[in-house]
């Protein structure tokens, strides 16, 4: 795969994955039942688009690990924020700078 179309897999993988969680965390608040079932179902659903597509491609997702850690970071805040209206603390904003860096060393540094 060219490296866009990595990224691109990888940036849907990571918002599959964050929003299939905020699916469930969604669904353990919500009052009714049906709902509820609802959006356990959905989260399931989206979860299970997750799996498939991360696995789907013939890579080494091992190797792009450190790429899909920062891209997850962001996508998660981004979710927090637009799902729930939680902006990120300071103390979380530096951790995600330590993720980035991590995420880049992982995927840069070449032995």
């Amino acid at each position: 795969m060219r490296h866009f179309s990595i990224l691109v897999v990888l940036t849907l993988a990571a918002v599959l994955e964050a929003g299939g969680d905020a699916l469930a965390r969604t669904g353990l608040h919500a009052h009714a039942m049906g709902m509820r079932v609802g959006f356990f179902a959905l989260g399931a659903a989206v979860l299970f688009s997750y799996g498939i597509t991360v696995n789907l491609p013939n890579w080494d997702f091992g190797r792009l690990l450190g790429v899909y850690v920062a891209l997850f970071f962001g996508v998660a805040q981004v979710i927090n924020l637009a799902a729930f209206g939680v902006r990120p603390s300071l103390p979380i904003l530096c951790g995600g700078v330590l993720i980035v860096a991590g995420g880049l060393l992982m995927t840069f540094w070449k032995t």
